[in-house]
Formats: C-alpha cells, sequence, structure tokens
C-alpha cells in the first residue's frame, strides 16, 4: 500500500539509505556524514519534507529546505530521488503535489530548487508543474593538482588574512550576482564552523575575500571589489583556499552563466566548467 506522508518519522539512517539507493547509479556519492551536512547546510526540515512510502518503506521522497530566499518564505528542494524500481510511475510529481498544501499552510510563498540543464526529462516535468527559469548556473570542478595558481605577492599595501563571517557578511559592492541557497550567508550561518574565511585588506578596508568549506573542497562565496581587480587579488584567495582544502576535488558550484569575469577566473585558474544548471521557482 502506497502512502504520502511527511519525513518527521523517519530515522536518519533509513533516510541515508534512501538517498544512497535512489541515487546509486549517480556518478557523484555522499558518504552519511557529508550527507547529514548537506541537509543541515541547506536548512532540511523533516516535517515539511515529504515521501511516498510502500508497505514502510520510503521509495520516492523530496527533503525540503526551509528559510527565506529574496526576502519571501521558500522552500527549497534539497534532494529528491526515487528508487529506480519505482521509477516512471509518477511518484516525484504525486509528492511533491501533495505537499503544497502543508507548505502553504505553514507560509512558504515560493518553492526553489536547481536541476542539470542536460536533464531534458526533469526540466521538463518541472516546467509542467509550473516552475519557470529564474537563473543560469556554472559549476566548476577540478582536483587540487589540476589547479594553474600563479605564485604572485599581493600589491603593495594589500594584505591577505583569515577573517570572521561577521567581517563579509555584508558584501554587496563587492559580488556581481547573488549567492545560490546554498551557497548564501543564511546556509552558511547553520553551521559556520564548518567554514573558513579569508580577507584581503586595503588600507584597513575589506576588498576581496573567499569563504571555502575544507571538507567538501566547496569554494562557497569569492569576490574582489570591481575597484581592485586585476591585480591578483582572487588568484592569492584561491590559492589560501587551495591551501586549506581538506578533499583531493575542490568545485565552486552555482556561478551565474552571465558574469563572465567569474567563468574566465576559474578557467585561467585551472577550474573548468563542468556543467550547468538552472534556477527554478513557483510561487505558491
Amino acid at each position: 500500500m502506497m502512502e504520502i506522508k511527511n519525513l518527521a518519522g523517519i530515522s536518519s539512517d533509513a533516510l541515508f539509505a534512501a538517498f544512497s539507493d535512489a541515487f546509486a547509479d549517480y556518478e557523484i556519492t555522499l558518504a552519511q556524514q557529508e550527507f547529514q551536512k548537506m541537509l543541515i547546510r541547506r536548512g532540511f526540515d523533516a516535517a515539511l519534507s515529504f515521501g511516498a512510502f510502500d508497505n514502510g518503506r520510503l521509495v520516492s521522497f523530496t527533503c525540503n529546505g526551509i528559510g527565506n530566499f529574496n526576502g519571501l518564505a521558500t522552500a527549497y528542494d534539497t534532494g529528491t530521488g526515487t528508487l529506480k524500481e519505482y521509477r516512471g510511475q509518477g511518484l516525484a510529481s504525486q509528492v511533491f503535489k501533495e505537499s503544497i498544501p502543508f507548505l502553504r499552510e505553514a507560509g512558504i510563498r515560493q518553492y526553489l530548487l536547481e536541476v542539470l540543464q542536460h536533464n531534458d526529462p526533469a526540466v521538463s516535468v518541472y516546467r509542467k508543474m509550473g516552475f519557470t527559469v529564474s537563473r543560469e548556473f556554472s559549476y566548476f570542478v577540478a582536483t587540487s593538482e589540476t589547479l594553474l595558481l600563479k605564485e604572485k605577492q599581493l600589491p603593495e599595501g594589500y594584505s591577505l588574512k583569515p577573517v570572521s563571517l561577521e567581517d563579509v557578511s555584508d558584501p554587496q559592492a563587492m559580488c556581481d550576482f547573488s549567492p545560490s541557497w546554498q551557497n548564501s550567508f543564511e546556509a552558511i550561518k547553520r553551521e559556520p564552523e564548518d567554514f573558513r574565511f579569508i580577507g584581503v585588506q586595503y588600507r584597513n578596508r575589506m576588498v576581496g575575500y573567499g569563504i571555502v568549506e575544507p571538507a567538501s573542497g566547496d569554494i562557497t562565496q569569492l569576490a574582489v571589489h570591481p575597484d581592485h581587480r586585476r591585480r591578483g587579488l582572487g588568484t592569492a584567495i584561491l590559492r589560501e583556499i587551495a591551501f586549506l582544502n581538506r578533499h583531493t576535488g575542490i568545485k565552486a558550484i552555482n556561478a551565474e552563466t552571465s558574469c563572465r569575469a567569474m567563468e574566465a577566473f576559474f578557467i585561467s585558474n585551472g577550474l573548468p566548467i563542468k556543467g550547468k544548471q538552472f534556477e527554478m521557482i513557483r510561487k505558491l
């Protein structure tokens, strides 16, 4: 018997087992600790996440993160999956549709997700469900060994040093685009101890910064003030990020495709484009 309900009653072990089974044929897999970290960072709320259970077994699910995005209470698709033997039955769409009244009742105003651009079937399904593309993202992936970081002294007057989250939490003048859900300051603040913060100062004013999650190799944010670009500051920050990284790989996920300067910067430093995603939104 198939039943759709929230995930509040499922153990973390059972949820991870279902996630692992659903994504077993994907090229990237997560260990259980990485999975738990991902859920925390993205604001996972079990009571507002839903799944289809076949005789008590979780066979299709959507893990929702809950927070604010562009000033609106938002649900974010942290992970949607269906076990292989249950695919083709429309379970993911059914789970989503049956969750909407509960999300609305909780005050959620919009639903946000990201999907690989080459995943045509998924993009088509989301469009039919009322989602529209809000932004396009590129993601960049490399190993630490393949980075091409030039050794170069910072210009006179500039200094690079560790800083705190508070030092970089208001960087609008430095950024060319707003971070995606998983890279936002709201996400970082959920477990700030997992991140390292690097700043570049000039005359006692911060003019560049980088944020990295060393355990995953994830470059969460990197920005330099427009007045101080093309002076090697970004490369110096990236070099420090590579030094702090404890993962075998290094990645920058969800840089806006329209930001050609960011794309050229990563490619020139040995971080090639691995793929592209759509950010999609549906008002609730």
